[in-house]
């Protein structure tokens, strides 16, 4: 369906909605069933690079999560939630579409300039903004560029403030936010370091939640952070920015170990102050808040902090510790507290889940399922087919990942052997029990082969040689504070 006949469409379903609620509040009589409670607010809180071990509830030791802890002993927290890639364009396409990485429009982050939505994808932002919901987001798009048709404001959020560059996201002082359909000037931050950008993006966020007090019109805030990413700066000669390393300072670590703690305490402190808003404004018992990673943790976090917890590799990897994430769902009264789950649930969920509490219907020909018995503490009345992943198109080496009921298979090049892991008994997959099982392999290889459709954006086995990648002297376009740009 076309942009703009959805939006054609929006006064119709804003009327249906209406109607919809006029026939609730009619058929209760004396106190209303859960099913027919009003639909949910969602706020949707995703760490960029943050691994599956960086959080005190999986585990972490030295950094302190207190406000996430307290977020997950207040709900569930899964043990077997996966990223919709092993990089972040291709991560957050999956999240925006409900399709596996090998069917999403960005497969990977290079070249995510040929790969970016069009006007045919349907966003889980559009669909909630189609049935009523007002759409903000903040923080690192990666999906679309200011003047093309996959930027945020044109792919079912109202508002959208932070990085619509993928390449620009990593630069925490840069000279510019993108805002909505203009930008915020920020001239002259590289050299005063005035401004840290994550700052900025939680009190967009905040704003976004006051704005929404007072309002029947439920929201979906996607609050996209960019902590604990690496920086690009030149500057940066350690590859992590951030004002200060407080409260670390004084511990008797490297410098470079400091700083990343102090990033990761930055962003669970801002993770606090937002839920913590957000139910002193009123919306607790009717709005679901969900905390997650958009992948595993880099590689070239200090090993005293173990970022992979008991998972092997790392970002861009397709082994566990590279597309496990933490993931933490509250919703009082309706999520049950102090729940683990080893649901197995991903990314490309989240759109047919969020579909199913907002009372519309998700796009056709997505992958994922609604999640919503195991977001709410029970079990999953079906099992999935398969969860697929692959990395490396346009790249040298081109590499997939399957995982069917507890078997997990990995095939390193495309005519690389399939290593198979039991991930019953071998999250740390470190044995290979492919000989002990080849009905299991043969079963894994169709579905490699099977799951990717061709795309003439991700040519594999051509190593991509198109446009260079987002540097600051190419974007110093400047305009006053909301000021459009092209």
């Amino acid at each position: 369906m076309a942009k703009t006949d959805m939006k054609r469409g929006q006064n119709v379903h804003a009327l249906v909605l209406v109607l919809w609620l006029i026939a609730i509040g009619l058929s209760c009589t004396g106190r209303c069933r859960a099913d027919d409670a009003p639909r949910p607010n969602i706020i949707f809180i995703m760490a960029d690079d943050l691994g599956y071990g960086d959080l005190g509830c999986y585990g972490q030791k030295l950094i302190a999560t207190p406000n996430i802890d307290r977020l997950a002993a207040a709900g569930v927290r899964f043990t077997q939630a996966y990223a919709g890639g092993p990089v972040c364009a291709a991560s957050r396409a999956v999240l925006m579409t409900g399709r596996h990485n090998g069917h999403a429009p960005a497969r990977d982050n290079v070249p995510h300039y040929a790969t970016y939505l069009r006007d045919s994808d349907v966003t889980v932002a559009e669909v909630l903004q189609q049935a009523g919901y007002r759409c903000g987001g903040v923080g690192k798009w990666s999906l679309g560029d200011a003047g093309t048709v996959g930027r945020a404001t044109n792919q079912g959020f109202d508002t959208w403030f932070g990085y619509l560059n993928q390449d620009h996201a990593h630069y925490y002082f840069t000279e510019y936010l993108d805002d909505d359909e203009g930008r915020q000037d920020l001239r002259g931050n590289t050299e005063t370091r005035k401004h840290y950008s994550h700052d900025l993006l939680t009190e967009r966020a905040l704003k976004f939640i006051r704005q929404a007090k007072g309002s029947e019109q439920p929201f979906f805030l996607y609050a996209a952070y960019t902590l604990p990413h690496f920086s690009s700066r030149k500057e940066d000669a350690d590859g992590l920015a951030v004002p200060s390393t407080e409260p670390y300072s004084t511990r008797d670590w490297d410098e470079r170990s400091k700083k990343y703690a102090a990033m990761v305490d930055r962003l669970e402190r801002d993770v606090g102050r937002i839920v913590e808003l957000a139910d002193a404004s009123g919306f607790k018992e009717n709005t679901l808040v969900i905390f997650t990673s958009d992948h595993g943790g880099h590689a070239d976090v200090n090993k005293r902090f173990n970022t992979g917890g008991p998972l092997r590799g790392f970002k861009r990897d397709l082994t566990e510790g590279g597309i496990r994430v933490p993931f933490i769902a509250r919703w009082p009264g309706t999520i049950p507290a102090g729940r683990t789950s080893d649901e197995v649930i991903a990314f490309q969920d989240m759109v047919p889940t969020f579909a199913e509490l907002a009372g519309a219907k998700p796009p056709a020909n997505i992958d994922g399922i609604s999640v919503v018995p195991a977001l709410t503490g029970g079990k999953l009345a079906e099992p999935r087919d398969f969860l697929y992943w692959d990395y490396g198109h346009c790249r040298r080496r081109y590499d997939q990942a399957v995982r069917w009921k507890n078997w997990k298979g990995i095939r390193l090049g495309q005519k690389g052997e399939i290593r198979l892991y039991d991930l019953s008994n071998d999250i740390g997959e470190e044995h290979n029990v492919a000989a002990q099982h080849p009905k299991v392999v043969a079963h894994i290889a169709r579905i490699m082969q099977t799951a990717p459709t061709p795309s003439d954006r991700y040519p594999i086995g051509h190593l991509y040689q198109g446009r260079p990648l987002w540097k600051p002297e190419t974007h110093a376009r400047r305009t006053s504070a909301g000021g459009t740009t092209p």
